[in-house]
Parts: C-alpha cells; structure tokens; sequence
C-alpha cells in the first residue's frame, strides 16, 4: 500500500505517542520532526530513527505530504496556515485553533489550496465509541432522546509541570477537554444546532502547587467552571459540565445516552476502549457490551491515519475541518451565550462521521 510521507511539527510530550503510533498505521510514514527548539527535534528524531530538522526545512521538503502540528494552542493557526501556504496537507492537535476567525481562515486556505485539514481529538475512532455509536445506530436503545456528560476535574496545578497556560485564552475545562466530549457527541448524534450556558471564574488567581513552579501564582483569564445545553439538529437534548474546580472528586459518569428503549453508559471520550454498559428498559441490571471494534489501547494518531489514507483514496476523512471548526464554535458558544445571556445558534455544520468499517 502507498504511504503518506508525514513531518511533525511540534515535539513537546505529545509528540511521543504520535511517533510511537507512527508505524502501526499502514496509510503513514513519519520521516522528520521539527521544533522551535532544533535540538530538542533532533533528540526526539533519534529516538525514533528518523530525522530531525527545522520547521522551515521540513516545510520545504517536497517528499513529505502532510504535517501533523502539535503545538501549543495559541500556535495552531499560524503553523497550519504556514504549513498549507507551503502545500502540505495538516492534520492538527486540538483545538483547531484558539479563536473561531482563526479556524475560519484554516478552512477557507485549506479550500483555496486545494488541500486537506484535519483535526485531533481522534478518540472517537477508538473502539469504545464508535461500539457505542453503532449500538445507536442499530437501535438498541431507540430513539436518542438526552444525554449527560460531566469532566470534573481540580485543575492541572497540582502536578503539570507548566500548568499556566491552562488558565489563559484558549484555556480552561472547555477548551482543554471539551473537544473530547463535543466530538464524541457529534459522533454519536450529528452536529449541534445552538448552545447556551453559564460560565464562572471561581478563583480569579491559582497557586501552582507541582515543581518546578510551586508556589508561583497564575491569574485566571478564562471560565474555569462551564455548564452548558446543547440541542442537536437530531433532536437529542444533551447537558455538559466542565470543570476545573471540583475540589472533592466526583462519582458523575463521563457519558451516558437516554434514549426510548433504553441508557447506554459511554467510556471516557479521552480514552479509546471501553467498558460500555448498557440498560435495556425493563432490565433488572447494566451489561457490558463487547467491543465491536480494535483500536481500543492508545491509539492517537488512527485520525491523521484515517486522513492519510483519505487523501490517497480521494475520500472525505473523519476527523476533518469542519468537525472540528464546528467544535471549536460550540466551544465559544457556551461562553457567549453565558456572557450574553443568551441561545447562541451555530452558523456551522459538519457531517456526522461515518462510523469504521467492521473489519
């Protein structure tokens, strides 16, 4: 099978599970990474027996396809409209970028270029949910009338290393974990018709209590506790919570799906396996349900796979452009429509991902 020549642009933490995952994918080669920082790419590059090199230099190299962006967030934009600008296909960590003018102009250069974009998360092509979107599918709990979905979380203060920039623009419990929820939800049910919600900054300053900052403190720019309704255009009436002040823990489960026939229970969107319960109406008692599907270990990096092989097939991919613009606007939204008081109406769409094949 033909391969997609990749280049990573970004080599933080991230980018380990991506050059690991690199060569599982039949569709992808990973050939160079670059960074800001050279000798922190080289290193990486050694450690995977591949080369190490400039952004500037892995832009200009004409056998590679396609640049996978891991970079922090507020660097998104800039490093994918270079990258398209260069010719290159991008598929990006998320968010697609900070602000919804940002995402717009990935897409409309991506258009002009004649090129593909894509973005992370890709846990919804993990065998957990895409078990649970065909269990929908087929109807198992029949009509999908609701759903809840909670990330309670303390903050990252505790133990991130660099723990800032969580609570900058671009920051915070919805723009950090949202879009593993969000795309989880349009994967089971479609895109999001309007959203609203309150927002709150509970604690306007942070102590950073992890090394090798202990004791700095961070002024908190974004909503660190986000509740928010989604109405979906299918129907489905969902709440999310997330949160970075939950001090406490909580025992809330990360999905669960009401719907005519039955409650289906989803695994954590962040991860790609199971369990999945299920409650049929009338049962006495949750099951497990098997998995239909592999990729159930840590398999990031299966969407720039699932866009590599798109692009060679001339095919739409699954964790495309517009899913991610769409939850990059929904993100917004809840803020808006707290700050506004009002139901923000989505100006985008996107299709609902065809699910993988069975086999």
């Amino acid at each position: 099978m033909e391969k997609m020549k990749v280049g990573i642009i970004g080599t933080g933490n991230i980018s380990g599970i991506y050059l690991k995952n690199g060569s599982r994918f039949a569709s992808m080669e990973i050939v160079a990474c670059a960074d800001l920082d050279v000798e922190r790419a080289k290193a990486r590059a050694a450690e995977f027996g591949i080369r190490g090199c400039t952004v500037e230099e892995l832009l200009a190299d004409h056998e590679i396809g396609m640049v996978i962006n891991l970079t922090i967030p507020q660097a998104h934009a800039a490093v994918c409209l270079q990258a398209l600008e260069a010719g290159k296909h991008v598929y990006v960590e998320k968010p697609l970028a900070v602000t919804r003018e940002e995402g717009q102009r990935i897409l409309e250069t991506a258009k002009r270029q004649g090129l593909y974009i894509g973005g992370a998360p890709d846990t919804f092509l993990g065998g957990g949910i895409q078990t649970c979107a065909k269990l929908i599918e087929d109807g198992w709990i029949g009509t999908p009338i609701g759903a809840t979905a909670f990330m309670m979380s303390g903050g990252h203060e505790s133990w991130h290393p660099d723990p800032e920039f969580y609570y900058r623009k671009g920051g915070g419990p919805m723009f950090d974990m949202g879009p593993y929820y969000l795309t989880a939800l349009v994967a089971l049910f479609g895109p999001i018709r309007r959203v609203t919600g309150s927002a709150r900054i509970s604690y306007p300053q942070r102590t950073i209590k992890s090394q090798p900052k202990f004791g700095q403190r961070i002024d908190v720019e974004v909503p660190t506790h986000v509740a928010g309704i989604l109405d979906f255009e299918a129907g489905p009436v969902v709440t999310l919570l997330t949160s970075f002040d939950v001090k406490g823990g909580s025992q809330l489960p990360n999905i669960e799906v009401y719907g005519s026939a039955g409650t289906l229970r989803v695994p954590d969107p962040n991860t790609f396996g199971g369990p999945i319960l299920l409650k049929r109406a009338g049962a006495s008692e949750w099951k497990e349900m098997p998995l239909a599907y592999g990729n159930d270990d840590n398999a990031r990096g299966i969407g720039a796979a699932d866009m590599a092989a798109a692009i060679l097939a001339g095919r739409q991919h699954r964790a495309n452009g517009e899913l991610a613009y769409h939850v990059l606007e929904a993100m917004h939204g809840f803020h808006d429509a707290s700050e506004q008081g009002i139901h923000y109406s989505m100006k985008s769409t996107c299709a609902k991902p065809e699910l993988l094949p069975l086999e």
